[in-house]
Parts: structure tokens; sequence; C-alpha cells
């Protein structure tokens, strides 16, 4: 991403704000509201007039992000915009996101506040190449999978409710044609984007995402599609849908604008990620038109459930540190037979079990989307990293409400929801993109 004076400023904010000087003489929390809202302006000033999603004569040409230079070692460090932007969400996810979860999750929804919140530092635009008024110079996973992160540090029902605009615009940025780049993309750099989600997961037993049930046959006018998505994000409110559907044995996307259409839409609220406001879509006999295909021949559909992969894993990292955050005071300030639980050893071992799994699920997932972004094969790193999150996400969450005792199962202690929250981690496979 390019250095806008935005950025230069909000970046030099940042590097003061790690003075401990500040703390001495008070100015910390000013100075952090001052960045917070200087990002907030600076994003709303940014935005495109109109949104329709009209079929465009004279699209640009399609643009392909282009991926980043290797370096000669691996290195994870965050550049200079990568930490504005963790920092910038670390306050969003601490200061909007964490307060609001609990609510937000006994009644199954995403709070007005939080969405204008998180809409002020518009999110989407990190998705769209600059050409179609975004802010993405190029292809950027890693950076994807650590606005997962912090977010879902906050909560992760709230995180995947956020990102799923933004995932939409991820894949049409990656995949799309030019004329879809142009009808699309535009839309999701105004003050207010689109809601859009994508279709992928289906209430099918052992669901294998390669082997969709929901079918597309081709047809005079375009295509027709069958079948029933769940786990699809604010359902009843999208505007833009990507569905997986499998068209003639090889699974594909389409993009479906819901204007006008009449679509059986369920409310599921599940175990966890209530406030996700999680709904099934069934498609019957839906006509589509030709140029709904997501992309070209170039499409690849397994890169796109792999870099979906990679923000599950983002999600799930996130989630996992906040339980890590959480056990860690709660076990040192809790006296039993007169010192800390800490003191014990199973506690201890315990809580740095938590400590390293949690580190290899980022080290793996950053690992692999490394290798997104710099162009290179990363199917296997996305596997491992998938794999690991799954069985490691679950095993702290479980983990982090043992340690808590009794109060891991009351909601006075945000644990039990993060535990619930985490059980989805090797159960869903769609609803974000890096």
């Amino acid at each position: 991403m390019t250095r806008d004076p935005i950025g230069l400023a909000l970046s030099i904010m940042n590097r003061i704000s790690g003075n401990p000087l500040l703390d001495r003489l008070g100015l910390r929390s000013p100075l952090e509201r001052t960045a917070y809202q200087g990002t907030r302006t600076g994003f709303r000033t940014i935005a495109l007039a109109g949104r329709e999603f009209k079929r465009v004569r004279n699209w640009l040409p399609r643009k392909r992000l282009p991926p980043g230079a290797p370096g000669d070692l691996f290195d994870l460090s965050l550049d200079d915009d990568q930490q504005m932007i963790v920092d910038s969400l670390k306050r969003l996810a601490r200061d909007v996101l964490r307060p609001a979860a609990q609510e937000a999750d006994e009644q199954g929804r995403l709070p007005e506040a939080v969405k204008h919140e998180a809409a002020a530092l518009g999110l989407p635009m990190y998705a769209v190449p600059s050409e179609f008024g975004g802010v993405a110079e190029q292809q950027s996973p890693v950076t994807s999978v650590l606005i997962a992160e912090q977010l879902a540090w906050g909560d992760m029902a709230l995180a995947i409710r956020l990102l799923a605009p933004f995932s939409v615009a991820q894949a049409i940025s990656c995949w799309g044609n030019g004329e879809q780049q142009s009808r699309y993309l535009p839309a999701f750099c105004e003050d207010t984007p689109p809601v859009a989600s994508l279709a992928i997961d289906e209430p099918t037993p052992l669901f294998d995402p390669m082997q969709p049930s929901t079918t597309a046959t081709e047809t005079d006018q375009g295509y027709r599609i069958n079948g029933e998505k769940s786990f699809v994000i604010a359902g009843a409110e999208c505007e833009l849908l990507l569905v997986s559907a499998a068209l003639n044995g090889t699974p594909r996307v389409f993009i479906i604008e819901t204007a006008g259409l009449n679509l059986a839409i369920a409310d599921t609220p599940g175990m966890g990620l209530r406030a996700a406001e999680a709904t099934s879509v069934r498609f019957d006999n839906l006509d589509v038109p030709a140029d709904a295909l997501l992309g070209d021949d170039d499409f690849c559909f397994q890169a796109f459930i792999d870099r979906a992969a990679l923000m599950r894993c983002g999600l799930a990292i996130g989630t996992a540190q906040a339980v890590l955050d959480y056990v860690i005071p709660y076990c040192n300030d809790r006296q039993a037979f007169g010192e800390p639980i800490s003191h014990r050893q199973s506690v201890a071992f315990m809580i740095s079990n938590m400590a390293i799994e949690t580190d290899s699920m980022r080290m793996l997932t950053w690992r692999a989307a490394s290798r997104a972004e710099t162009g290179r094969s990363f199917h296997r790193e996305s596997c491992l990293a998938r794999l690991l999150c799954n069985e490691k996400s679950m095993e702290i969450g479980t983990n982090g409400v043992q340690l808590l005792g009794g109060h891991g199962f009351v909601k006075e202690h945000p644990v039990e929801r993060w535990y619930r929250d985490l059980r989805s981690t090797a159960t869903h496979h769609g609803g974000v993109h890096a």
C-alpha cells in the first residue's frame, strides 16, 4: 500500500504512543483517541458517489494485484502500514467490539453502534485496487490475516460479520474479470458499502467444499442454480452473494444480486457466532445471467478455498489470543490454599501450552499467507495451518473454560462465549476470504 499523508501522520502518532513518557504525563489516552478519530476521519473522506450494480459498457481492464516481492529471508516483522492497521484495529477491538460482544451474542445481531464505528474505518477499501477507488497496491493475504486476528480478539462473531463485505471485495478483486470489477468494486469504497457475503457451506454431513451439492446448469440466457447453503453471514440483508456451485462437475463461484429475488432465507442461530447473523439460503431454479460466473478460465476454486481457510485461521488465532490474555491475569489473581492458582504446576503448564499452540497457529498461518502474498504455492501450508487451528483452537477454548473452573461456565466471564465460537473453526469453510 502507498503511504498517503493520513497514513504517514498516523504512523508517526503510533510511534509517539510507544514513548513511556506519555504515561508519566497522562497523555496516552488522549493521544490514542486522537489517532483513532484521525483514522475515522481520514477514511470517511474517501467515498464514491452512487451505488448501483449496473452493467458497465466501457469498463476498465481487469486489474490483477501483483504479488509482493519475496525476500531473501522468511521475515514476519510488520511494515509500517501493517503496524498502523494493527494498532487501529486493536483499539477498535478493545474499545468497541469487546464491550458490545455479550449483548450482541444475546441478541444475535450486529449492534448499530459497532456497525457505524467499523464502517468509518473503510475496511473493504483495503481489498480494492486503487483503479476502482480503493487503496490496495498489491496482494496482501498477510494483512488480511492480521485484520482478522485483531478483530477476532474483540469478538469472533462480530469480526466475521464485519469482514463479510471485505471478503467479497477480496474475491472479486482477485478473481473477477474487468466488467465484474468495474461494476461491483467501486460500491465497496462508498461510505456505506453493500452488505455482501460468501455462500460456501452446505447442510450436508462431512461437507466437502470441493464437491458442492448445489448445482449450476447452463441455459440459453446463462445458468440455473439449485441447492441450499448454510452459514450465510447476514443472508437476510445481503445485496450481493458469492455462491459456490458445481458446473459440469467442477466447482465454480457465481455472483448473485439479491435485489428483487424471492429467495428462501431462514435464520439459523447456532451454538456460537450468534452475532454473525447466520442464515440458510435455498435456491430453487434461480436463473442468473451468463456474466454472473466469477472470473475467467484462470479461476482456481482450490486457491479460493485455501484463501478462505487462511482467514478462518486468523479468526481462530485472534480468539485464542483473547482466551490466553484473559486467563493469565485471572490465574495470577485467583487465590487457593493461600497462593495464586498459577503457582500450581498443572495450571502453569496448561497456560504455557496454550501460549505455545497459539504462537504455533500464528506462525503456520503467517507462513502460508506470506507464500500466497508472494505468488508462491501455498496449498500445503494452508492445509497444515487449517489442521492445526482446527485442533488447537478448540483445545485452547476448552482449557480456558477449565482454568476458570465454575466461572468458565457462566456468562459473567467471556471465556464460555469464546469456547462456543472456537468450535466453529473446524466446522465452517466459508464466510471470509483473504
